[in-house]
């Protein structure tokens, strides 16, 4: 699908479905993009057979974008734009699917997008500073 072609559908899914930012859809699907890349890396055998990415797939590459793309910021960044929790990257999956820019199989389900992880664990923890687990002595010389 061309830029022009897509931005065209998302300007027609915001009117629909306001909850997300036109950004949202453009993130999503350049972290669909991440996702198929990476999994071709990593799974070489598995590009011939099929671009399927699951929903749980799907989301763990979106988190990897996501902290590549903002780093500290990539709550905030998808808060900003309406994205909450892992179900949200559902409905915007499922809507994009609704106006054939993305495709499913039978088996897909917006269910397949709930709560794969917190976005406090995504997100958040990465950047938290890990606290040291053993403590040095004090006073031994």
């Amino acid at each position: 699908m061309q830029d022009l072609e897509f931005n065209e559908v998302i300007e027609l899914i915001c009117k629909e479905d306001a909850r997300f930012d036109r950004k949202a859809y453009t993130f999503v699907r350049q972290g669909l993009d991440h996702t198929v890349t990476q999994i071709r890396k990593l799974q070489p055998e598995r590009s011939a057979k099929s671009q399927h990415v699951s929903g749980p797939e799907l989301l763990g590459g979106i988190r990897d974008f996501a902290l590549e793309q903002y780093g500290p910021l990539a709550k905030t960044v998808l808060n900003t734009w309406g994205i909450t929790r892992c179900s949200d990257f559902g409905e915007i999956v499922f809507n994009l699917i609704d106006y054939n820019v993305f495709s499913k199989t039978e088996s897909d389900r917006r269910e397949d997008f709930a709560d794969i992880y917190t976005f406090e664990d995504a997100f958040v923890k990465p950047y938290q500073p890990k606290r040291s687990r053993a403590r040095t002595s004090l006073g031994a010389s």
